[in-house]
């Protein structure tokens, strides 16, 4: 319970199964075999079961396989990913082959719209992150990478106007991409040193920036930047970026600091966090209520903590150790 109050973590384990197996996992340090069967049960309870239950005859979601927003078969998805729903749910791989065999496009990544003669990046790197999480293990899964890797801009971004003439990484489309990148690892384990330079640009491209100011100002690049939403559907924010940077274990960059301040901040008295506000769009229903203690942003923001912390250690540990010549010292 390193770094969270007992009632905290009693009142997380009293959640949804989803929140219930990744507080577990992520807080209390536990085995599979112990957290497993609250994970099965995201399939068969609550959340992950209502969501589960909109499935039409087609195998699509809100009858689309983009929009509406936020019920349709991708956005769907994407919360059954942040569930945690088991990865070999048949439901949820019904899903993912109709974006795959409907979305796959002749340039290598995914384009659901007839008015684009183009992939669309962000859509490419979601999808990417739910083919590799749902363990889609198709040929065309590693062509998608290839796409992505493909457009990956100088500054070492993602951006989906590239094909429009833009010319700097997006917060948003680079998050997705990350994230997509991150999932698909897991799924091909061997593929990791083929994206691995690029998923270092990338993260540099968000440390540059601190995770929400502009380069250029230094201000906010957008104050949707630094609110917490849940869940995030397309849209970046620094608590996402923060989540994604605590599941890949990296190194404890000083310019996140200010980004960990701001959760810091952003903490209630009681050790939780709030629910924020929801993207306008439509939904099944709403899981938790905006402005009451959240046990999504709760769970996400102490795990990002922990992760901090021991980072942080590592970090020390590792300078301490190096000699002023750049060697290791005895």
């Amino acid at each position: 319970m390193e770094g969270a109050d007992a009632a905290v973590i009693d009142w997380l384990l009293a959640g949804d199964p989803a929140i219930r197996w990744q507080t577990r996992r992520d807080l209390l340090d536990e085995p599979p075999a112990l957290w497993a069967a609250d994970r099965a049960q995201v399939a068969l309870t609550g959340w992950g079961a209502r969501l589960l239950a909109r499935q039409d005859p087609a195998g699509t979601w809100g009858g689309g396989l983009y929009s509406p927003k936020w019920i349709s078969t991708t956005y769907t998805l994407l919360t059954l990913r942040h569930l945690g729903l088991p990865p070999d749910n048949a439901q949820a791989q019904e899903g993912c082959m109709l974006l795959l065999e409907k979305g796959f496009y002749r340039d290598g990544g995914i384009n659901f719209f007839k008015s684009y003669k183009f992939s669309e990046t962000c859509v490419t790197g979601m999808v990417l992150a739910l083919l590799s999480y749902f363990q889609c293990r198709d040929e065309r899964v590693p062509q998608i990478v290839t796409h992505l890797l493909g457009q990956q801009m100088e500054d070492g971004g993602w951006n989906c106007e590239r094909p429009r003439g833009a010319t700097h990484g997006s917060f948003h489309t680079t998050l997705s991409v990350l994230e997509a990148l991150h999932e698909y690892v897991q799924l091909a384990p061997d593929g990791a040193s083929a994206v691995q330079t690029a998923v270092d640009r990338a993260h540099e491209f968000l440390w540059l920036h601190r995770l929400y100011r502009s380069h250029r100002t230094g201000q906010v690049a957008d104050p949707a930047f630094i609110r917490i939403y849940f869940p995030p559907r397309w849209h970046y924010d620094f608590l996402r970026a923060l989540d994604y940077f605590q599941a890949v274990n990296a190194p404890a960059d000083e310019r996140m600091t200010e980004a960990v301040q701001l959760l810091l901040s952003k903490q209630t008295p009681d050790g939780r966090w709030k629910q924020g506000t929801n993207w306008a769009g439509q939904v099944f229903f709403y899981m938790e209520k905006v402005g009451q203690p959240g046990r999504w942003n709760t769970l996400r923001g102490l795990r990002v903590l922990r992760w901090w912390r021991r980072s942080e250690i590592r970090t020390r540990a590792w300078v301490k150790n190096v000699s002023p010549s750049g060697g290791m010292s005895e």
